[in-house]
This record gives structure tokens, sequence and C-alpha cells, in this order.
């Protein structure tokens, strides 16, 4: 059955309900909004007037389309002015009693064809429903914030839903030109629910004086890609509503990673709620500020504790992508490097590697053939580690295996001068276990760099227990000198990254498995809906399953949480071989080359 949805009464004016109705006006809507509050109702107002006026300065709309647009508009702050829409959505807040109030008085305003949309990404829409006169017209019609400008829509159906009045809400969703994403009824449906785990891990992270809140944001951006790191995010979402979403979450899952982090009880009990109350995980300039101002907790520039040694000559272990990579960085800043392989054929083709893709950024004018030409000559590629009996620093890039680095930094310890820092790229493993077989366990630290090290800016310096501080002052400073973004985290699994990453990957799994939401459906909201440059199915092909999987016990070896468990549908999928891209089939198909 067609139901047109020409009026739509948004109910709730704050941030998100000004948003969805300038969505609505602009796409020709007849809006009705309704506040109980004349001064949200007068900012709204306000609000479009604004967002309108420059949308005529940069000559996007006529000044007749925005005399119409805003025509379309009206606000009221009697629900019975709702009586004539086709479709009410509520956006007030985040609380049963609320919202159950809001659906008890439309009931007896509205039209019995009416659709009753909840705005929630927290509660149960099935509940909010079933205390209707009308379950099969409630759903959840979740948008993003800023409603204008993000694509994503979770369409929520609950078990009592109606089709048609899904397949109404999905086509208005796609007349204005956003993304729909048909979900079903659970705490934080698609993006939030597998976005708000990961915010709760990085607020326990930081509580736990793991890593600095500056390090956790730039190692998340640097490392992922996300145009904000986590605590910055729960700043601007709100700690309060992080909270209130969480609670919701763990109610419905009782796991532990959605169990609210302690610290986001405590300052919300604080006030200390994020952006609009001036002051959340960072201090902002003013309530709803957006500038961070300095505070106690703000690292002084130039404070890293000790000189460092100096250095250099560079040694490289390993003749992979990573060791090929890493090599590169370090000649391209002036240091003399000695790549070291198996054999000396490996050396030279790994050295080869990088003569490709140096002459690449000549090609692309990132560089002058001069400068392309004086960093190669920097390389000498060597066959044995006898040959790193000089450098300053020896940094390994072998495979990702315990035995395969303790064989060699035991072979580091014999080779190397007495003084030169030892460092392991290692993404997983204990680098302790890794120290502990030399007899020098204060030279060695852990350089975690990002593939492809040279355009990846993040490196996580783990320091172990036994980590001299001039080694750790001597890392941070060659990471500056590289051009790289150097972020302190202790010697436990995952580091920073991984560890909040690959639990979001692994509950993304979990979805598919429950049969929750389709990859490309996740895929989507995560881009779509959390910023992320690729979706996490996408993600996990690109690493490779078998890598992911190994990540994962790591994990879950080392925190005993039953959460981080790896999904069984990644253990079948190793076990059938079907490791990502790189053998044309991992949760999709490629194309072999």
């Amino acid at each position: 059955m067609d139901i047109p949805l020409s009026t739509i009464a948004v109910v709730g004016l704050g941030t998100m309900g000004t948003g969805i109705a300038e969505v609505l006006t602009r796409a020709g809507r007849e809006v009705i909004g309704i506040d109980i509050s004349e001064a949200a109702a007068r900012q709204a107002v306000a609000s479009l007037e604004a967002s309108t006026a420059r949308a005529v300065l940069r000559e996007r709309i006529t000044e007749q389309e925005r005399h119409d647009i805003l025509a379309r508009f009206r606000t009221f702050s009697d629900l019975r002015a709702a009586a004539d829409a086709e479709l009410v959505i509520e956006v007030v807040p985040e609380n049963y009693e609320i919202k159950q109030q809001v659906f008890r008085e439309l009931d007896a305003v509205v039209s019995p064809t009416t659709i009753l949309a909840t705005g929630t990404n927290a509660l149960s829409v099935t509940r909010l429903a079933a205390e209707s006169q009308r379950p099969e017209r409630v759903l959840g019609l979740h948008f993003f914030n800023p409603a204008p400008a993000m694509k994503l829509v979770e369409v929520v159906s609950s078990v009592l839903t109606a089709p048609p009045a899904v397949e109404s809400v999905t086509r208005l969703a796609r007349e204005l030109g956003k993304e729909p994403v048909a979900v079903g009824d659970r705490p934080g449906f698609v993006a939030d629910g597998l976005l708000f785990g990961y915010l709760n891990q990085a607020a326990a992270m930081y509580e736990a004086n793991y890593a600095s809140r500056e390090d956790i944001d730039a190692a998340m951006k640097l490392g992922c890609g996300l145009p904000m790191g986590p605590l910055e995010l729960l700043d601007l979402i709100g700690i309060d509503t992080a909270r209130t979403v969480l609670e919701a979450m763990y109610a419905a899952s009782h796991d532990r990673l959605h169990a609210p982090a302690p610290v986001l009880g405590q300052l919300s009990e604080a006030g200390l709620t994020g952006r609009k109350a001036g002051r959340g995980f960072y201090t902002y300039d003013a309530p709803g500020g957006q500038t961070v101002v300095p505070d106690a907790m703000t690292p002084t520039a130039g404070a890293d504790a000790g000189a460092g040694r100096p250095v250099s000559s560079v040694g490289v272990a390993g003749s992979g992508t990573m060791a090929s990579g890493i090599a590169e960085v370090f000649a391209k800043s002036g240091y003399g490097v000695v790549l070291a392989a198996r054999s000396q054929e490996k050396a030279d083709r790994a050295k080869a590697r990088i003569a490709k893709s140096l002459e690449r950024s000549v090609t692309k004018g990132r560089m002058t053939a001069e400068a392309r030409d004086e960093a190669l000559a920097r390389i000498t590629p060597a066959g044995t580690l006898d040959s790193f009996a000089d450098v300053d620093l020896a940094v390994e890039a072998v495979a990702e295996d315990l035995d395969v680095k303790r064989e060699l930094f035991a072979t580091l310890d014999k080779v190397c001068r007495p003084g030169a820092v030892l460092a392991t790229t290692t993404s997983s493993l204990p680098v302790v276990a890794i120290a502990r077989v030399t007899a020098r366990p204060e030279d060695v630290v852990g350089m975690h760099f990002f593939n492809p090290a040279p355009a990846m800016k993040l490196v996580e310096v783990v320091r172990t227990v036994l980590t001299a501080d001039d080694v750790h002052a001597t890392v941070r400073e060659v990471c500056r000198k590289v051009r790289k973004h150097p972020v302190d985290c202790g010697d436990r699994a995952g580091f920073i990254v991984n560890a909040l990453l690959f639990p979001y990957l692994n509950n993304a799994i979990k979805m598919v498995e429950e049969h929750y939401a389709t990859l490309d459906d996740i895929d989507a909201a995560m881009k779509l809906g959390g910023g992320y440059p690729m979706g996490p199915f996408e993600l996990l092909d690109v690493v490779g399953l078998d890598v992911s999987l190994a990540i994962e016990k790591v994990l879950h070896s080392e925190f005993r949480d039953p959460g981080l468990a790896p999904a069984p549908l990644l253990e079948h999928l190793v076990a059938a071989g079907c490791l990502g891209r790189k053998t044309g089939r991992g949760f999709r198909e490629y194309a072999r080359r």
C-alpha cells in the first residue's frame, strides 16, 4: 500500500530535530515542528533561516527557494498540531517515560494511518510500539548528527511493524538523498551498536592510565584514518548520552564490553558531559564550544623525560613489505640504513622494491630524482645480521611469531654493539618476552609502524617495565626526525590501535552471525554513520582474516574477557582458507589478478 508522506511532524526541536526538519523542508515536505519550549522553536526557525541564507550566498539555492523552504516550516508547542501529519518523527530525550507520554498523546491526536517514528538510538522500539494503540505503525527512524550532512538513516522494524510502513519511510529516506539501512530492534542498532562498544573501551583504556587522552585519539585518527578520536567523539556526542546508550546495550547483551566504564558515570555525575558543558575528557573555550583549551592534563611541549642516545645509522631486519617500507622511511630522512634479510638475494629484492616505491614518488612529483638517488644510496642490503655490528638502532620487521622474534633478538644481542637500541615492530606480541632473551632488556623497546610505513604517520612506542628512560626518549626523537607521530603505550596485547579496533571488527562479525544485518548494510552504516574510511568487512579482507584471527586470539588470551573470544565465523573462514583479498575470497569474493 502506497502511503504518501507529504506532511511530517517533528517532535522535539533540539539539534537533531532541527536538522531533520531542515532536511525535510529542503526536500519539499510540509514540516510541523513541535516543542514545549518556545525558545527551542524560535532557535529552530533561526537555525533554518541561517542555514538557508548561507545556501543562497553559496548559490546552492535561489532566494525564492529559500522563501519556499521557510514557508514550509511551522512551529507549535502542542502535540495536537500533528493531527494532519502522515508521519510523526519524535526526537525527544532518551527516556522511556517521556517518549511513552509523547506516543500516548499522539495516539489520541493523529489519523489511524499515520506512521509514528522514534528517533531513539538506545531504547527498545518494540517496547514503545507495544504500548501504542497502533503498534503496527510504530518504527524507528534513526538519523545521524548533523542530519543535513550525514547520509545514513537506520530504519528499525520491531516484530510488530507492518511492512508497508517500513516501505514508506524507506522510500522517503531515499527521496531525501539518504542511504536507508534496514535493521532489527536492538540497542544501538548497527552503527551505534558497534561504535559505542569501541568508545567504551577507549574510555576504559584512558581510565586505566594506559595511555593519555591525546595519544588514544591520535592513535585512532592516524592509525585508522578516523575523522575524530574516540574521546573527542564522546565529548561531541555527550558523555551522559553515551552512558545511557551503553546502559541499554549492556541490559540487552550482558556483554562486559558494553558495561559503561566507571569514568563515564563519574564525569556525568559531575556535570562534565563534554562540549555542551564546556568540559568532558577535554576542556573547551565555553559551554557548547568546539575549541579545546589547555588544562591540567595537557602535555607540556618538549616534556619528554631525559635525553636520548645519538642515532645516525639504522639496521632493519626483514625483507617483506613492512621492512622495506621502514627502511625507505629512514633512508629518506637521511639515516644510513643496513637492510638485512635471510639471504643477499632477498635483501637485494627488498632494495629493488624500495627503488620502485621511490620512483613512484618521483613520478607523482613528491620528491626529486636527486633525492631519490641519495635515499637509495643510503641503503645497504645484506644477507646476514652480522652487518648490524655498528648500527645505533636495530629494528626488526620479521614474521609475527614469538619464537621467530626471540631467536632474532638473541642474535641481535650478540651482534649489535653495546648501547645500541633494539626495537621490535610487533603489533600484538609481548615486547618484554622478546626483550628477556637478551642480556640487555633495558635497551629493548616496541616501535610499531603501520602499513604502508612510508604513508602512515603513526608509530606506537611500547615501553616495557624494563625499558630504560633514554631508550624511550631515543625512539620518540627518532620518530619525530622521520616525520612520524609517536604515541606512548604500555606493553600489553594490541597496544592502542589493535586493542580498540579488533573488538569492534569482531562484534561486526557477530552481527552477521546473528543474521541481524548484512555485510553490505554494516559496511555502509559504519562508513556513512561513523565516518570510517572502510567498512569492517572491507577492512578485515584487506588486513587478512588469518592476521585478524591471530590478533583476536592474543587479545582474548591476555584480557580473558568472553566478549573478546573470536567469532566462530571468523575461525571457520580461516580454516577454509578464505583469508581475504590475498586469497581471492574472505567475507567477499575478489577477482583474481
